[in-house]
């Protein structure tokens, strides 16, 4: 709205610039001293004035609309990803959305802070100069109304295969984007099978394919230049010829024809500048698609609007009820009408072969996925009732593979409870044994660690993860497989921080070590056929009976 009352201002202070401009010549001309032109020409200097604060005010309020938006879009990018759909998006890779997140979004502010109101302007200018110019020279009149709408239709020709180009550039470079990252994570694998030659290669064949898509879209952006430019030098010369003859015939004033002749480039100037502004904002445009497409994604974990408060697992059961799971590709549910209940204080393992839905069915719990059918309840309240966030503050989680953040040891322990204090951190540090890293690093908890920092082995990452755990002290546990991929030794030590975390929890243990699942109450597994459950306390307690009889 900002933008529409200062279009038509601009246009209107650029009409009477135009006639004042006039006057003044017209006036000088015809033998007028400075004293009697002091009038138009404070006028003038006035209008100058307002016209320099208009379009500064026009270009401020684009650009702040333009970066309330970004900001905008890449909330609600951040909200569906982080909240909507926690899993992550399994057909997009990393590279591609981040290209489109950062360059793309960036790539709109020039559509929003300069495209769209000069769309605007366009449109007012042209109509309220010629407005003006009918009554008082109707075939200069005439020949603006004839010449100007070509501009607009070469302008839509041109600006077609502009978008295209655009289109088909982001698509490069995200392509670019998406295998680079593939590189760097994987470039100590590459450098072992000594294949990092390729990839260089390959990067280079994709960096020419973007150079080339590059030119090509400034190729379109030239011809539409030159097109555009000599579409409004031949209208003003058009206009030029028809106030000339009319100028020497007698049939139009001095003042009439100098302000005519002064607003026509001004008529041409601003669809000019649209089919420029255009193909800036253009790669935006394409960016916005891919943003906008991921957005309409459905979600994978929904808030209800009126949320029920979150149930305490350490007082009531978690149940599983017929609950189905499916992905995109795979022939059938990854889950297909499971049933399980955690009582309160419970340890379970889940075990199964690979691929069979552990994860899946830890994700339920966990709140990062909704089932398709079925429900998962606790004290009876079904989980999608209930706000994520506030069930996630129930639980503690020890994934695969942790993540490790680039910060200090002692943030990244925080990461779950970022108010806890220096002694409740320090204590859970020691539960996890944790202690000989932190006395290994150089500043001790307060090293850096992750990217850019000092590394962590498996097994010390496994064991910052254990820490988060313990710090965030809630009443249930999901372990995804905490010990695979570790050695005997930091298994056993990531073992007894184990045992030390799940005494009295409510505990899901995701499991393929037999070690681990021995420590259970109960053991799950988790077959193509459905669930097959035992009680451990009921086999060791019907072994010491027997050995007991025995004796």
């Amino acid at each position: 709205m900002v933008a529409v009352v200062l279009g038509v201002a601009a246009a209107a202070l650029l009409v009477s610039q135009a006639a004042l401009l006039a006057r003044v010549i017209a006036g000088a001309i015809g033998g007028q001293n400075l004293a009697e032109l002091r009038h138009p020409l404070g006028l003038l200097a006035a209008v100058v004035v307002g016209r320099a604060l208009v379009a500064a005010g026009f270009e401020l309020s684009g650009r702040r609309a333009a970066g309330r938006l970004m900001r905008d879009l890449r909330a609600r990018l951040g909200e569906h990803v982080l909240r909507a759909r926690p899993t992550g998006l399994r057909d997009r890779r990393a590279g591609e959305l981040v290209t489109a997140a950062v360059q793309g979004v960036d790539a709109l502010e020039a559509y929003f802070a300069r495209y769209l109101p000069q769309t605007i302007l366009a449109v007012v200018v042209p109509l309220l100069l010629v407005a003006w110019v009918l009554p008082r020279d109707l075939a200069a009149g005439i020949v603006l109304l004839v010449t100007v709408p070509l501009v607009p239709v070469f302008m839509v020709l041109i600006g077609r295969a502009a978008r295209a180009s655009s289109e088909r550039r982001l698509r490069t470079l995200s392509r670019l984007g998406a295998h680079f990252v593939d590189v760097v994570r994987g470039l100590e694998t590459l450098r072992a099978h000594d294949r990092d030659g390729e990839q260089a290669a390959t990067l280079a064949k994709v960096g020419e394919a973007y150079r080339r898509e590059t030119m090509a879209t400034l190729r379109v952006a030239f011809l539409s230049a030159l097109v555009l430019e000599l579409c409004a030098m031949l209208g003003t010369a058009l206009v030029a010829a028809t106030v000339g003859i009319q100028l020497a015939e007698g049939h139009l004033s001095l003042r009439t024809g100098l302000a005519v002749l002064i607003l026509a480039p001004e008529l041409y100037q601003p669809i000019r500048q649209l089919g420029a502004r255009f193909h800036a904002g253009a790669d935006g445009l394409a960016a916005a698609g891919t943003i906008l497409a991921v957005l309409d994604e459905p979600v994978a974990v929904r808030a209800p609007a009126r949320p029920r408060p979150a149930p305490d697992p350490a007082v009531a059961a978690l149940v599983l009820d017929d609950v189905t799971v499916s992905y995109p590709g795979r022939g059938r549910p990854v889950l297909a009408a499971v049933s399980l209940r955690l009582e309160p204080g419970e340890r379970v393992a889940l075990v199964g072969a690979s691929g069979e839905g552990k994860t899946t069915l830890a994700a339920l719990v966990l709140r990062l996925l909704d089932p398709e059918s079925g429900a998962v309840r606790c004290d009876g309240i079904d989980l999608r009732d209930v706000d994520p966030v506030a069930w996630r503050r129930r639980l503690a989680w020890v994934p695969q593979r942790p993540t490790i953040f680039a910060a200090t040891l002692e943030d990244n322990v925080r990461l779950g409870a970022p108010d806890a204090p220096e002694a409740a951190v320090c204590a859970a540090i020691s539960a996890a044994a944790l202690d000989p890293v932190v006395d290994s690093l150089p500043d001790g908890a307060a090293t850096r660690i992750g990217e850019g920092g000092r590394r962590l082995s498996a097994g010390e990452a496994q064991r910052v993860a254990l820490a988060r755990a313990f710090l965030r002290d809630a009443p249930l546990l999901v372990l995804d497989e905490p010990t695979a991929h570790l050695d005997a030794e930091t298994a056993r030590l990531v073992g007894a921080a184990l045992e030390r975390l799940t005494a009295g929890r409510t505990t899901l243990l995701v499991a393929h070590n037999t070690e681990l699942a021995a420590g259970a109450d109960r053991v799950v597994e988790l077959t193509p056929d459905g669930l097959r459950a035992w009680s451990l306390r009921e086999g060791a307690a019907a072994k010491a009976a027997a050995a007991g009889a025995a004796a």
